[in-house]
């Protein structure tokens, strides 16, 4: 459902805009972080259109968040919408909760969340909708009570079971390993875990392997750093780490790259080709995976247009068409899919470029 008049929403927005500028420590031009004493940030920039589009990440300045926001704000731009963007500096359960209150203050006709927590940010999405808000959850999901459409990756256990292959793999299908997962809240780590834990105690191919460990690095790269380093402290005898998040499998790679490790502990989980590029020519890493970031932000976009122009309810069935990417279709539980990962070694990773 849509704002009675445009004037309204605008009114809204400039008066949301007003009270940000005096709560706001530090203000710097436009597509630049907007910094509050909070460590809270939000930036972007407007398209021109009548329509709103804001994105809240899990966090700001995640480099793979800045790939699939790119692709965001390419599609929002190309059917007319104002883009912006808003998130918290640091992943946490609820930290999104204040910037989709100033979503909703402001009219915004879409927002597109990755949740820290699919329950945490429920009651400021359902005020959202209440106000007309269409909601479209991308990468990590909400409690599907809270939004319309959920723009997932890939099959979640499709991700789960190319992980524990690649380690399998890697490590001759025996030994102890481990998980350094983002939050420990976060929606799509935990299936993904969850999967590659049933692999492991169910299916003989992996018999050989223990899971002794997971820990969480909160996409935070020092963290992140740390957590690895522990973790081989505390298990001398282990045979390799999956990591599912791209900030962990870079950190991690890189304290593997200088250690003792280097070549003897197996690293896997999902990248990006550019970040890990040097580790997999140098040897530290052999495989890893992930899909095309940029793809997931362009689908939400273009399924929060369905959404408001009525194309789609967000019904199982319903589809859409994004872009120049084709065709979509809602499937089961309000989940659209945007396609298979990619798996990267040695001898493709020069092909891709994010």
């Amino acid at each position: 459902m849509e704002f009675p008049t445009h004037t309204r929403g605008r009114a809204l927005r400039r008066a949301a805009a007003a009270v940000a500028a005096l709560a706001t420590v530090t203000l710097v031009a436009s597509g630049c972080a907007l910094t509050a004493a909070s460590d809270d940030a939000s930036s972007g920039s407007g398209s021109g259109g009548t329509e709103s589009i804001a994105f809240v990440p899990k966090q700001l300045n995640n480099p793979y968040t800045d790939v699939v926001l790119g692709g965001g704000e390419k599609a929002s731009k190309a059917i007319g919408y104002d883009y912006s963007v808003v998130g918290p500096l640091e992943a946490s359960a609820s930290s999104q909760v204040t910037f989709l209150n100033t979503l909703t203050q402001q009219g915004t006709n879409v927002i597109v969340i990755a949740a820290n927590d699919p329950d945490a940010v429920g009651p400021a999405l359902k005020e959202a909708r209440d106000g007309g808000a269409k909601i479209v959850a991308f990468d990590s999901d909400t409690n599907p009570d809270y939004r319309d459409v959920f723009v997932s990756q890939v099959e979640a256990k499709d991700v789960a079971l190319i992980q524990i292959r690649q380690m399998s793999e890697q490590i001759g299908g025996q030994g102890d390993i481990a998980i350094l997962s983002a939050t420990a809240n976060a929606t799509n780590q935990n299936e993904w875990i969850k999967y590659i834990q049933e692999e492991v105690d169910t299916n003989p191919d992996y018999a050989g392997i223990t899971i002794v460990s997971t820990v969480y690095g909160d996409d935070d790269d020092a963290k992140s750093f740390q957590e690895a380093q522990g973790l081989l402290q505390a298990n001398p005898d282990l045979k390799g780490i999956i990591s599912p998040t791209t900030v962990g499998i870079a950190a991690t790679a890189r304290y593997l790259s200088t250690s003792e490790y280097k070549g003897k502990v197996a690293l896997t989980g999902l990248g990006l080709p550019n970040e890990m590029r040097e580790f997999v020519k140098d040897g530290t890493v052999t495989a890893f995976a992930l899909w095309d970031p940029a793809q997931l932000g362009e689908v939400a976009a273009y399924a929060g247009q369905a959404l408001v122009d009525g194309t789609i309810t967000g019904a199982e069935g319903d589809t859409f068409t994004a872009g120049d990417l084709g065709e979509r279709t809602v499937g089961a539980d309000g989940i659209v899919i945007v396609g298979p990962p990619t798996e990267f070694d040695v001898d493709n990773i020069d092909d891709y470029d994010f």
